[in-house]
């Protein structure tokens, strides 16, 4: 959810929590009901030499599908959101080195452990331990990215500083967008 300051105010940050907070529900039920949130039916999708299954593939492709048809008929007929001031679309086309790092080590996690972010999430909210364990892991990760790269921007920062000059601004958040 991006912090942007809303045209309509406080009435329309409740209503775009409320309907962020229905929408991943609908989100996990789905994970659920195609059973998704359990890690041997992801190893068994990415086990192409032994008990291949693909119904991942089925998941994947109809979330596509659904996707792909409601972002156009949205983008066609609206010209910005009903909560925010403008779509934040991605607009980096670029491939650097950190979102390939980041791809394989995501990958990499995912075919080990069978889980990714969403599917973790909806199963740690059934207190199954090892989704706990994921979630836990997972966000200490995300933290500790988080500080890397700001650490990173702040080097950077203070490199391209003449020398003695202090900086007036804050720590910059760090964004793929």
């Amino acid at each position: 959810m991006s912090s942007t300051v809303t045209s309509c105010g406080a009435r329309c940050r409740v209503v775009s929590l409320v309907l962020a907070a229905s929408i991943g529900a609908l989100f996990g039920a789905g994970l659920l009901l195609s059973g998704m949130t359990r890690p041997e039916r992801v190893i068994a999708f990415l086990d192409v030499t032994g008990g291949w299954n693909p119904s991942l593939a089925f998941v994947m492709g109809g979330a596509l599908v659904v996707y792909a048809v409601a972002s156009r008929l949205v983008r066609r007929r609206r010209t910005g959101p009903w909560f925010d001031v403008q779509f934040h679309l991605p607009t980096r086309r670029d491939l650097d080195a950190r979102l390939l790092i980041g791809s394989a080590i995501f990958g990499i996690g995912w075919g080990l452990g069978g889980i990714c972010p969403g599917p973790g999430l909806v199963a740690a909210s059934s207190g199954a331990v090892g989704a706990l364990v994921f979630v836990a892991a997972m966000t200490v990760g995300m933290l500790l990215q988080r500080r890397l790269a700001q650490a990173s921007a702040q080097r950077a920062e203070r490199a391209a500083q003449p020398m003695g000059v202090q900086s007036s601004t804050s720590t910059p958040s760090v964004s793929r967008t």
